[in-house]
Formats: C-alpha cells, sequence, structure tokens
C-alpha cells in the first residue's frame, strides 16, 4: 500500500460551509438546500456545497457583466495573458491540493490527477494566455465605385462577445473548467462557471488562486448546484455565450435552450460512442499498451475513449485474447493508492448506468472478460471486453462513459468504414496501423471530428477538437476559439 496522505489543507477545504464564488469572493447561497459530495471509493460524504437559485445566478452574471464592461475591459491584452500565466503558476504551486481535491470526488487515481489533470490544466492556460496579444482583425480594400475621387478602405475587428456560461461536467472538472475560462478570458470576456454536483472543490479553489493571480473579482465566477442552476444561467439576458462539455441529451436540450433564449451563441462538446480499427498489418503486442491506456485512462470515463473496436478477422482472436488477459491484471483498487492502475467509477448514478450495460451483457452472453461489479464499499467495476452481434446491437449504439469496450470483426475496407460510420456520433476515432498509405485513404471517409494513427484519446492545445453529427457543435483549441468567444466588426471609411 502507498496510500497518500491528505493535506491538512485539503482537509480544511473539505470541512468548509461552501457557498458560490462571486465578485472576487465567497458569498453564501440563497438558500438552505445542500449537496453531498462523496468519496465514490468509500461512499463517505467528504464535503457539501450549495444548490444555486435564480437570485444566486442573477448576481454572478451581475458581477460578471459590470467585471467585462469595465474591469477586464481595462485590461490589456497583454495584461491579460501575464495573469493567465500567474494562475497556471499558482496551479503548478497548489497541484497537489487540487489534485486531491480531484481524487477524493472523481474516483480519478492520484497519478492522474496529478500528471495528467493537473499538469495538463497548467499546459492549457499557459497556451491560451499566449494567444492573448495575437487576436486580430483583417484589412481590405472596397470595390465602390468612386464618383468624385473618393476612396475608400475597411478592416474587421474581433470584440468579446461578453459573459459567458461555461457548464462543466464531472470527469475532469478542473481541467474542462480552465478551457473554457482560458478561451473566455483570452478573448476579453468573463465567465460565470456552473461545474457539475459531483465535482465541484477544485473550480472553487481555482476561482480563489484567480484573485491571487490578480484577475479582477468578477471576471471569473462559480455557481454551484444541479441542471436547475444551469438552467437559470442560460436563460440569463446577460448571459452572450454558453459552452457545455457534457452528455449529448444534455448537450441538445441545454443548446434549443440557449437558441430560444434570442439566439445565444452556444458551444457544445459531446460524448459519442467512439471507434477504433485495428488493420491488418497491426502488431497486437507493439500496440496494446497504448490502446490500453487511451481506453481505460479514468476508467474510460473520457467522452475521447474509444468504446467500439473494429477487429480485423485475421487478428480477432488474438486481440480478443491479448486484450482479456491485459486488462486482468489491472490492479483495482482505492485511487489514492499510488500502485492501483484502476479506481472507481465517479458517482453512483453512473455507477449504476454501467451496471445495467453490464447486466445486460450478462443476460445475452457477450461478456468476453469482466464484467464484474467489485463487492464491498465503493463504485468498483472490471474493466470489461464485449462481443456484439452486430452494429446495431444496443451494447454498440449506446455510449457507456465506462470501461466497457465492444469488438467485432471486419474483412474489407468498405466493410470498417460502413460499420464505423453507422453512428449517429461522430466525436473521434483511431487507426491502428503501419500502412500510412492506407490510413491517409480511409481518414476523410471517416466521419469524426478527430482522427488518430496509433493514439487515441489525448488532446493538444494547438489541435482543435470537437464532434461532427451529433457529437457536438464548434471547436475547442487552436485558434478556433478565437471564432466562438467572440464577434466580427466590420468598418468602412470614405475619405
Amino acid at each position: 500500500m502507498s496510500e497518500v496522505q491528505i493535506l491538512h489543507s485539503v482537509q480544511q477545504f473539505l470541512a468548509r460551509q461552501h457557498g458560490h464564488f462571486i465578485d472576487g469572493q465567497h458569498v453564501a447561497a440563497d438558500g438552505l438546500e445542500r449537496i453531498e459530495l462523496v468519496n465514490p471509493a468509500t461512499e463517505q460524504v467528504v464535503s457539501t456545497i450549495a444548490v444555486g437559485s435564480e437570485t444566486d445566478v442573477l448576481q454572478a452574471v451581475k458581477s460578471a457583466n459590470q467585471a467585462f464592461k469595465h474591469a477586464w475591459a481595462n485590461t490589456s491584452p497583454y495584461e491579460r495573458g501575464v495573469k493567465l500565466n500567474k494562475l497556471a503558476d499558482l496551479v503548478e504551486q497548489y497541484g497537489e491540493e487540487l489534485a486531491q481535491l480531484e481524487t477524493l470526488t472523481t474516483g480519478k487515481l492520484i497519478n492522474i490527477s496529478r500528471h495528467l489533470e493537473v499538469a495538463q490544466t497548467v499546459v492549457f492556460l499557459r497556451y491560451f494566455a499566449g494567444w492573448a496579444t495575437k487576436i486580430n482583425g483583417q484589412t481590405m480594400q472596397p470595390s465602390i465605385p468612386s464618383a468624385n475621387g473618393e476612396k475608400y478602405t475597411a478592416y474587421t475587428m474581433r470584440q468579446p462577445v461578453g459573459v459567458v456560461a461555461g457548464i462543466v461536467p464531472w470527469n475532469f472538472s478542473l481541467m474542462i473548467g480552465v478551457w473554457k475560462i482560458g478561451s473566455a478570458l483570452t478573448t476579453g470576456c468573463t465567465i460565470v462557471l456552473k461545474p457539475s454536483e459531483f465535482t465541484t472543490l477544485s473550480l472553487l479553489r481555482l476561482a480563489e488562486l484567480a484573485i491571487e493571480a490578480g484577475i479582477p473579482k468578477g471576471v471569473i465566477n462559480v455557481v454551484t448546484g444541479k441542471g436547475q442552476t444551469g438552467h437559470f444561467l442560460i436563460n440569463s439576458p446577460w448571459v452572450k455565450k454558453v459552452s457545455f462539455t457534457g452528455s449529448v441529451p444534455t448537450g441538445i436540450a441545454i443548446g434549443q435552450q440557449a437558441m430560444a433564449s434570442d439566439l445565444t451563441r452556444v458551444s457544445l462538446e459531446l460524448g459519442g460512442k467512439n471507434a477504433a480499427a485495428i488493420l491488418a498489418d497491426a502488431n497486437i503486442d507493439e500496440i496494446l499498451p497504448a490502446l490500453l491506456q487511451a481506453t481505460f485512462v479514468h476508467q474510460g470515463q473520457v467522452c475521447a475513449a474509444p468504446e467500439r473496436f473494429f477487429i480485423h478477422q485475421s487478428k480477432y482472436d488474438e486481440f480478443t485474447q491479448k486484450v482479456s488477459g491485459a486488462i486482468q491484471q489491472l490492479k483495482i483498487g482505492s485511487p489514492l493508492d499510488e500502485s492501483n492502475m484502476f479506481g472507481p467509477l465517479s458517482n453512483k448514478p453512473h455507477f449504476e448506468k454501467v451496471k445495467h450495460y453490464l447486466d445486460l451483457a450478462h443476460q445475452n452472453n457477450q461478456i468476453i472478460s469482466g464484467g464484474q461489479v467489485l463487492k464491498g464499499t465503493g463504485y468498483f467495476v472490471e474493466p470489461t471486453l464485449l462481443k456484439v452481434s452486430g452494429v446495431d446491437d444496443p451494447l454498440f449504439i449506446e455510449e457507456t462513459f465506462g470501461p466497457v469496450v465492444d469488438v467485432i470483426p471486419f474483412e474489407t475496407d468498405e466493410e470498417l468504414l460502413e460499420m464505423m460510420n453507422h453512428s449517429r456520433f461522430g466525436l473521434t476515432a483511431s487507426l491502428w496501423t503501419n500502412d500510412l498509405s492506407k490510413a491517409l485513404r480511409l481518414i476523410p471517409q471517416i466521419e469524426a471530428g478527430s482522427v488518430w494513427i496509433n493514439m487515441h484519446t489525448f488532446l493538444d492545445p494547438s489541435v482543435p477538437f470537437g464532434g461532427v453529427k451529433a457529437s457536438g457543435i464548434g471547436r475547442e483549441f487552436s485558434d478556433a476559439f478565437i471564432e466562438a468567444y467572440t464577434e466580427v466588426k466590420s468598418v468602412m471609411i470614405r475619405y
């Protein structure tokens, strides 16, 4: 056992009577209702948070609107970048606190919290900081006829849209929260974040650090609560953009609500039933470590992770045998034990959802390996490999968002493409092959926002990310975020 000792500062933070973070300070909630935060490894309550009312949301949005018009509007692009980099410094300084808060409320392995969530939060903050001074318009020469020698010139400028509502999921609340914070603040917007009711604490702590970094009060606000709190936020007339990451059904509902609220801008990064194709030339022994890491990181609770595996018929038996053997060796247990390789699912509702799919697989005799719910305390299930009868199998269609992988054989490239694209989703996909020529021919025909070769799941801020079909609208990262958080103003001059 190498169980991590909880820091005293983390224990103190857990013991607080948490309210919201509005206008640069913690404020008590308007109502008395509380939500218990449960450690998914122990099922013990570790803290509680407030439920944001319409009054709480109004206060937060008003604060963000005032900061947008005054404090942040008077901050130069260079200063924005400096303050975001200072926030990144503080995330590094308090990284162990943030990592422990994430692990205690999400069940994320402590080393994943440290070296993926917190570390990538820093990387993304610094990436967005670098864009602050590089948001530009264009100049152009109009072709308007001249009657008396007059001339014309024109240019465009990009201006921040205003207050952003950032609705954050439970799987990577700190990192995904920073995607929204970085996009908003870099472009000159302010933000009100509504974290998931299951994982709130790391963003409340980050909001404190933002003030320490010199980011003006009101620029970053955090209102906690359930879906109704998010509903109040989207309906606010001061909110000019909604950025949501989460499930497809919730995303569709949020998109509809935003459109009904005076065509509020919306970007939706949703889930999917992501495909990974193992081609005939792939060396299973070589690709297996990277494939397993991409598939089962954070117990498969990653929107980009693969769930549908298409295996060339010649490799099918070898693949299922070796994957089965490998996942049986994964050490399952406390996420605070640094030696463990697999932790619990993040919350009870999700645990029940995954358990439902496992029960269905047992009923249909589809289990190749795993498939058991671990007895005792905590929301633990085994990593699972399933066989399916065809692409219309419910287990092959519906997103489980967990450590449940479906495998199916294919023979021809045409059959592979037809099956890969037989989905209403289109977030990510991957090809595992050494045949670069074939891969380059297949990539344009795959219906997904991201396609990887010999890798899957992992993201980089320089590369745009988002889905097609029901997997979302818009793109995160690269320079694509600038379009979503700014308005283009055209200026034409006669002289």
